[in-house]
């Protein structure tokens, strides 16, 4: 019983300070209800009361000014060269790794998935041929 209070302490300690910092570090026109300088205030003062109510009407998590733009068809570009109005080097780059294989999915006989690739599935079975199950 002591330990999950002091346990449920701990937890509380770190939400408020969390929440304190928040309000100390969001910019002052995006504060909400009061003024930063009237969370801040609320927050240190009313310790859980204040870091709740912060945490219900703190900002947005979602700008609306930093929305990505959906990435142009891969028809779009001259091949990465450097006058390119869409695609860029670094756009290519991107593009080459798994994590960013993503933004083509509109071409056309792409894989999907490891298991939509034939390249893959073949490579798979020669290394499930080669090492026979250990019983």
């Amino acid at each position: 019983m002591l330990l999950s209070g002091a346990l449920f302490a701990l937890f509380m300690t770190g939400f408020w300070l969390y929440c304190l910092t928040d309000a100390i570090l969001t910019p002052a026109p995006w504060c909400r209800g009061l003024s930063q300088r009237a969370w801040v205030v609320l927050i240190a003062v009313t310790f859980i009361g204040g870091a709740v109510a912060w945490f219900i009407v703190r900002r947005p998590t979602r700008d609306p000014a930093r929305i990505v733009t959906p990435v142009p068809p891969r028809g779009a570009h001259n091949g990465g060269a450097a006058g390119s109005q869409y695609w860029t080097d670094a756009d290519d780059a991107a593009a080459r790794h798994p994590a960013g294989r993503g933004n083509l999915t509109g071409r056309p006989g792409a894989p999907k998935g490891p298991d939509d690739d034939p390249a893959f599935l073949r490579a798979l079975g020669q290394a499930i041929r080669r090492n026979p199950p250990v019983s």
